[in-house]
């Protein structure tokens, strides 16, 4: 799978080119401690290994060769951090043969730009503006535009990204296993669920499957109730719950690497209010009729739009609103994104779908002043022809929900 990846991207470069991909290291935190690390996402999908310092290398000037450059285990250091990977794990991996340690790559670099011709370098940089701190491709492309002006630099992320943007048959069942634990902890969450629990307390219920199932989430869980839910990105999940209110739960899995992204919105106490079932099927419509629209030739500003009719129309009906101008105020995010290695995954909204492509469906009303916010969320493959609904599983219509946590 992994070579088969990497051979469609060396297959399209120049001539006389080279390719250095990093797999990234974890930034400090603190004074002895970092951040938990994940690898450069392009370079996972060229390779299948998650670990730090670790750099891909082809050059396609005969004799072409690719290398992978690992860090050299240390007994000391393992007693520390833990296992380093091996040569022949590093090989099997990736399935790579040409394994060498990191030490070697500047003689590997300086005697190959010395000996070869080569007139490309192709870097993974994801925006060519400086961020802080510079990554090691920003560094890599400083260096080499100083010491070797003649060098034409070139990035290689676009093409990276355009071949993420279609999921293999793996990649779609790894997505679906993480949707399929997501549905567990969320129907765990919604039965334990009752009014003067704190958010925090409904987010240990999810948690705690994740737990049992040996995952992590893939962002940070939102767990927002009552007014708390017209907060798009709350995450503090501190506020005590009332009798009648709505927690909206923003949450999912990274599951070996791939992430489901699912929102559901119910009751605390497992009983809609009148009010708050007008408003959530307003919602529930949105996301079914995008959904339906979820098709190869459309964009995600297509499916927007798409949303926005429906969520204007509900509105009106409802008395919020007279013209359609006014539905920022209450909707103001987009309906969708692409969904893969990141959560936010490669891919533009102007983009047309094309069969094998995940996005997320995810509609949602804001309502301030009623302190109601509703979201509901689907993962969406894109096929052939009838789109694909991952979470299909995972229950929304008041009735199921009602039935569920019914006490």
């Amino acid at each position: 799978m992994y070579k088969e990846r990497r051979k469609k991207i060396n297959n399209n470069l120049k001539e006389k080119s080279l390719v250095i991909v990093f797999s990234g290291k974890a930034p400090r935190k603190s004074e002895d401690n970092f951040y938990k690390f994940h690898s450069n996402r392009n370079f996972f999908y060229l390779t299948g290994i998650n670990r730090e310092n670790f750099i891909y290398v082809y050059n396609n000037i005969e004799p072409k060769e690719e290398i992978l450059f690992i860090q050299k285990p240390n007994e000391k250091m393992e007693k520390w951090i833990g296992r380093f990977l091996k040569e022949e794990e590093a090989k099997d991996i990736a399935q790579m043969e040409n394994i060498k340690y990191n030490e070697e790559l500047t003689n590997y670099l300086v005697s190959t730009l010395k000996d070869k011709d080569v007139e490309n370098i192709y870097l993974d940089i994801k925006n060519w503006e400086v961020d802080e701190p510079l990554t090691q491709s920003q560094k890599i492309s400083k260096v080499l535009v100083e010491k070797y002006p003649h060098i034409k630099i070139k990035n290689l992320n676009k093409k990276l990204e355009n071949l993420r943007l279609i999921k293999e048959k793996n990649e779609i069942k790894l997505t679906q296993k993480a949707v399929d634990i997501t549905k567990d902890a969320i129907e765990n969450m919604m039965k334990k669920s009752k009014e003067g629990l704190y958010e925090y307390e409904i987010e240990a219920n999810y948690n705690y499957i994740l737990g049992i199932n040996g995952v992590t989430t893939s962002f940070d869980t939102i767990a927002a109730s009552g007014e708390n839910a017209v907060i798009l990105h709350y995450i503090s999940n501190n506020s005590k719950t009332k009798k009648d209110d709505l927690i909206l739960c923003d949450l999912g899995v990274r599951y070996k690497e791939y992430n489901s992204d699912i929102t559901r919105t119910f009751p605390v106490n497992g009983k809609f209010t009148d009010r708050q079932k007008e408003i959530y099927k307003v919602v529930l419509d949105a996301n079914k009729e995008v959904i339906k629209n979820s098709k190869p030739g459309s964009t995600l500003e297509d499916l927007n739009e798409i949303a926005k009719e429906v969520l204007y129309k509900g509105c009106k009906n409802l008395g919020l609103l007279e013209k359609k101008e006014e539905l920022s105020k209450y909707y103001y995010h987009s309906v969708s994104h692409f969904l893969g290695l990141d959560v936010h995954d490669v891919g533009g909204k102007k983009i047309n779908l094309e069969k094998g492509m995940l996005i997320t469906v995810e509609p949602g009303l804001y309502i301030e002043e009623e302190g109601i916010g509703i979201r509901i969320e689907d993962n969406i493959l894109i096929t052939k022809d009838k789109p694909q609904n991952l979470s299909k599983e995972i229950i929304k219509e008041i009735e199921d929900i009602e039935k569920l946590m019914k006490k």
